[in-house]
């Protein structure tokens, strides 16, 4: 299984002051335990689902798009290149 950038991602998620704005969880399980490299993203707005993330580019990707939604305000649509890591930890 692809190493997540942990460490990484929480000092670049404090340096853009996304702590209070946009959560981050990143655990060894979040529900659907089947698939690899599970990422749960919650904002005030509504939380998305990913699962299978194994590239750092994608990391770097995440961190954008969350940087994006706290200036938005809400939950944006995801990047196109995640539309395909959605997942939904309810459905078997």
């Amino acid at each position: 299984m692809p190493e997540v950038p942990v460490e990484w991602l929480k000092s670049e998620w404090r340096k853009r002051g996304l702590v209070k704005r946009v959560q981050l969880t990143i655990s060894g399980c979040v529900g659907p335990c089947d698939v690899p490299n599970v990422v749960v993203i919650t904002s005030s707005a509504g939380e998305a689902w990913l699962g299978n993330i194994v590239k750092f580019d994608q990391y770097r990707s995440l961190l954008e798009w969350a940087v994006r939604c706290r200036d938005a305000g809400e939950m944006l649509c995801l990047p196109r290149e995640f539309l395909e890591c959605r997942i939904s930890p309810f459905c078997s």
